[in-house]
């Protein structure tokens, strides 16, 4: 893999020069974004693979004030249906994608919606929801939209600077574009990173001077739900583990297990995969199946031993604070 990406490297110039004319072109107005009344909050990356983006969503929905009302927009990557839709019960998985379909069924009072053409779905939220927050998932480098404010995510094991364009590298996006970021996420930090490495970070992104950087690490849960109901994770050492993953970077994951002493089989597929009847028989075959929350919808009543390990953001010297602060800032429809 690592040599067919150096042999792309002739593709990955002509990628960059598409991407900088792009967003040239927004700059002087030759392609134009397009502002919305309700406040628009866009969470995103300049790189494909894993920096947190659905549980960094979720941080922010969990944390919205009882009288308001939030709506959550995404492309829904991988789903079956198309155009715009909006979650409701008895919606599929497949009709929503993995991602959306996850944070609809943890927050069922939130406004979940996808739709690729991210203006024709807001217009539609505004008309029939009229929220006083839209987050925009994983839309940093969607510019037809004007946001009000840009949380960018890198995670610390590939920051965006020390980045290249695909397909040599990861960048989907030009790093220059970081200046349009409110707030810099540095993702899956070691949990005892240092404050002379958080000033080290900081200083080899080079923030503009109304610029936040503030740093997370990931949370595991260590109480496992499934099909059964639930479990303790202590319990797995004495089991027979297969771990399955269909996520962009479950290393995090696996470095994790491995760390608390749990023995298992990985069975990594690519990342918003739906999986298959012989590979559900496959796994059916396996005393415990354990995987990730955004996998487990697309398994769920499918096993008997199916269990998933919830995760979460948690923010070094009061990073959640300046995240809080762009919800407060968001007007209350009346």
């Amino acid at each position: 893999m690592q040599l067919l990406r150096k042999l792309g490297f002739p593709i990955s110039l002509i990628y960059a020069l598409v991407v900088y004319l792009r967003n040239y072109f927004y700059d002087i107005g030759l392609f134009t974004s397009k502002s919305f009344d309700t406040t628009t909050i866009c969470v995103g990356n300049l790189s494909v693979g894993g920096t947190g983006k659905t549980p960094m969503i979720e941080f922010l929905v969990g944390h919205v004030k009882k009288h308001d009302k939030i709506a959550v927009l995404s492309r829904g990557y991988g789903r079956k249906s198309k155009g715009y839709v909006l979650a409701k019960p008895g919606l599929e998985v497949e009709e929503l994608g993995d991602e959306p379909y996850q944070i609809y069924k943890k927050f069922p009072n939130a406004f979940v919606a996808v739709d690729a053409d991210r203006q024709h779905g807001i217009s539609i939220l505004e008309e029939t929801i009229r929220p006083n927050v839209i987050l925009l998932d994983d839309a940093f480098q969607h510019r037809k939209v004007r946001c009000d404010q840009y949380v960018l995510l890198t995670s610390y094991d590939n920051l965006y600077v020390d980045d290249w364009y695909l397909p040599t590298g990861n960048l989907r996006d030009s790093k220059r574009e970081a200046k349009r970021a409110n707030i810099i996420v540095v993702t899956k930090c070691p949990s005892n990173l240092s404050v002379a490495e958080q000033q080290r970070i900081q200083k080899k992104l080079k923030p503009g001077p109304s610029q936040k950087v503030i740093f997370s690490f990931l949370e595991y849960e260590t109480k496992l739900k499934g099909t059964t109901g639930e479990m303790d994770l202590a319990e797995l050492k004495n089991k027979k583990v297969t771990l399955v993953t269909g996520i962009a970077n479950p290393q995090q994951l696996v470095s994790f297990l491995q760390a608390q002493g749990i023995g298992f089989e990985h069975l990594a597929y690519a990342d918003h995969h739906f999986f298959t009847e012989k590979e559900i028989a496959l796994f059916n075959n396996r005393e415990i199946v354990l995987t990730t929350e955004k996998d487990y919808v697309r398994l769920e009543g499918k096993g008997e031993n199916f269990y998933y390990i919830g995760v979460r953001h948690k923010f070094m010297n009061g990073g959640e604070e300046v995240l809080l602060d762009l919800l407060d800032e968001s007007p209350t429809t009346s």
